[in-house]
């Protein structure tokens, strides 16, 4: 195999291969980039062994990948503020920049987004791919590509945090210690949290949970969730402000609810069965504000301040790293969560 343009290409459900590209040329607006680094995420690992995720169905092939850094290697035209050789994070999702959602701010909700790794969208797991100027954030040198890279899921955190109003002093549960749980963590500390709990049914992510600042770690043994909520008040002296529940199961979602004081905000970050049993009458007469997100819009330059601040280190989620070469080796790993595995990584530069 020749070092084209070598990208990992899903096919069907469990079909993934690499495979040449050809080398793509930026259009007007924007730039080509050679990928350095691209984070494995759960959705990568969903498509790959399911094949689609909810409405999102791949019926032809595609590139996976869209956690990702790299180096500009060449300029469209009217391209002014990147220049040949800058280092850069890539926003994936590129909206239609002129519909409603997009002009008040919230263009995560277009509903023309072209994303990165969802059908019929192409991502970023390549040698290189071209992408919008305007979505590509220019990397100070102290910066990683490795922390350029998980700009993406730190996002997800910010969004989540902002969606909450998690401030100064507050009182946070966070249900799940998976990549996106951590990343909740970590900014829930940086704007100012008090106290963190976090639950999870992995007593080694508890571990890695409480060495990124967790003040309490709950692990889950059954899915009581009145009798869990209990022993997260515990630990919280009886005061959860807000509750962000990444993990998607029905009896986490459950436990939040019951868990946060009446007047706070449960967060749904995680996503999992389509319809769940909630017991939604203790939520209303506590007016505990039940608030969803998807994905992101406007936190790419907070998440590349917080990590150049150092306010913020994502660089503990990264376990391990792999070449694009052995791309298998890195879903299998991720899948399984071997040796520990939180966040594993695809170098895709040439060496």
């Amino acid at each position: 195999m020749s070092d084209k343009n070598i990208s990992a290409i899903l096919y069907s459900k469990g079909d993934l291969r690499l495979e040449e590209r050809d080398i793509p040329t930026p259009g007007k607006g924007e730039v080509q980039v050679s990928i350095h680094s691209v984070g494995i995420c759960g959705s990568d690992v969903h498509y790959w062994t399911h094949g689609a995720i909810g409405d999102f169905i791949v019926k032809a092939p595609m590139v996976l990948g869209h956690e990702s850094s790299g180096i500009v290697t060449a300029l469209g035209e009217g391209v002014k503020h990147l220049k040949v050789g800058d280092r850069v994070a890539l926003e994936p999702g590129v909206p239609c920049r002129a519909c409603d959602y997009c002009k008040t701010g919230r263009y995560n909700l277009c509903p023309d987004v072209e994303f990165h790794a969802t059908p019929p969208y192409h991502g970023t797991l390549a040698r290189l791919i071209t992408h919008a100027a305007d979505f590509c954030f220019k990397l100070p040198d102290h910066v990683s590509f490795e922390e350029g890279a998980l700009l993406e899921p730190l996002s997800v955190g910010i969004h989540a945090c902002k969606r909450a109003g998690v401030t100064v002093g507050d009182n946070v549960l966070i249900c799940g210690a998976g990549p996106i749980g951590l990343v909740n963590l970590l900014t829930a500390k940086a704007m100012g949290a008090a106290t963190v709990c976090v639950t999870d049914i992995d007593e080694g992510r508890l571990k890695v949970a409480k060495t990124l600042g967790a003040n309490h770690t709950v692990l889950v043994t059954s899915r009581d969730a009145k009798a869990l909520a209990s022993q997260v008040k515990e630990c919280m002296d009886g005061k959860i402000d807000i509750t962000i529940e990444c993990s998607g199961a029905e009896s986490s979602i459950q436990l939040g609810i019951f868990a946060t004081k009446s007047g706070g905000v449960l967060v749904l970050v995680g996503l999992g069965p389509a319809e769940v049993k909630l017991p939604i009458v203790d939520a209303a007469v506590r007016e505990v504000d039940i608030r969803g997100i998807f994905r992101y819009c406007n936190t790419y330059p907070t998440a590349l301040a917080m990590v150049a601040s150092g306010a913020v280190n994502v660089k503990p989620l990264v376990t391990h790293h792999f070449a694009l070469e052995k791309t298998l080796d890195a879903f299998e790993t991720a899948r399984t969560g071997a040796g520990g595995a939180i966040k594993v990584v695809i170098d895709c530069f040439r060496k």
